[in-house]
């Protein structure tokens, strides 16, 4: 289906992996010329993630990075395309629409069941298949694992959520991902951090990756960042990063990071 690889990744040294599943924008040449104009530009992509985050390869973190936009498929949904949000606005797990509800693809030539099944083999599976190996050896080396889902949103998007979306937006599936003790040193830091606003269990409380991975009765503590994007790039096109509005944030998610390690040390 395609020849770009479905991600990127570096192996670290010590029990954290940090997953990036929307930060691809890669969409094969095939599929663009059936995009709206609009969905062409992948709006809802996860930008700038790897460079945000550069900063982790020196804390020892294995960094798993999506290639392919999400409109290819949600490498965050659960295989059978099943809503993580039962009763509020989705998207799927191949998406017919933008998080402004405006179509994908310009003459309604939706995926069907085949091309879905298609590119969940090509793409979703291997980014799993890699995520679960890595975590496999985390966990096997050091006797526990943090996965950190990192993502990022616009901080206004009627679709989801009403009003301006908290900046630091930190999920841990209600509870039942990580030790309540690492999600509380976690909100710690995120209340703490000036300028910025964070909840615990808000509006986004982890996808599948969290919710699937995150076992902690069996050493593998996930959690879920989904951030503002204006708290380090433009909103709109062209999506540009902003190093200095970033530099503003990198250190609390740094600091978020270093407390994940240092839980992890303690186990």
């Amino acid at each position: 289906m395609t020849a770009m690889q479905p991600f990127t990744f570096h192996q670290g040294t010590r029990p954290l992996l940090i997953s990036m599943p929307h930060a691809g924008t890669y969409v094969p040449p095939a599929l663009a010329e059936r995009f709206t104009d609009e969905a062409r530009h992948v709006p809802d992509t996860d930008w700038h993630m790897e460079r945000l985050y550069a900063f982790a390869k020196d804390l020892g973190a294995s960094i798993l990075v999506a290639t392919h936009s999400r409109y290819v498929v949600d490498l965050n949904r659960p295989p059978d395309g099943a809503s993580l949000y039962p009763g509020q606005s989705v998207t799927g797990l191949c998406p017919v629409d933008t998080f402004d509800d405006t179509p994908i693809y310009a003459k309604g030539d939706v995926p069907d069941e085949a091309e879905i099944a298609a590119r969940r083999e090509a793409v979703w599976a291997p980014y799993h298949a890699q995520l679960r190996a890595e975590l496999d050896r985390i966990r096997a080396r050091h006797g526990v694992a943090v996965l950190w889902d990192a993502h990022s949103i616009r901080s206004v998007l009627p679709r989801f959520f009403e009003g301006k979306l908290p900046d630091l937006n930190l999920g841990t599936a209600d509870g039942a991902s990580c030790a309540p003790e690492l999600a509380a040193e976690l909100l710690q830091i995120a209340k703490a951090a000036q300028g910025y606003t964070a909840v615990l269990n808000g509006r986004f409380k982890g996808g599948y990756i969290t919710r699937h991975y995150g076992q902690p009765g069996q050493g593998v503590h996930a959690v879920q960042l989904e951030m503002t994007q204006c708290s380090y790039m433009q909103e709109a096109l062209p999506f540009d990063y902003l190093p200095e509005v970033a530099a503003g944030v990198q250190p609390h998610l740094k600091r978020m990071l270093e407390a994940a390690l240092a839980f992890a040390a303690r186990r």
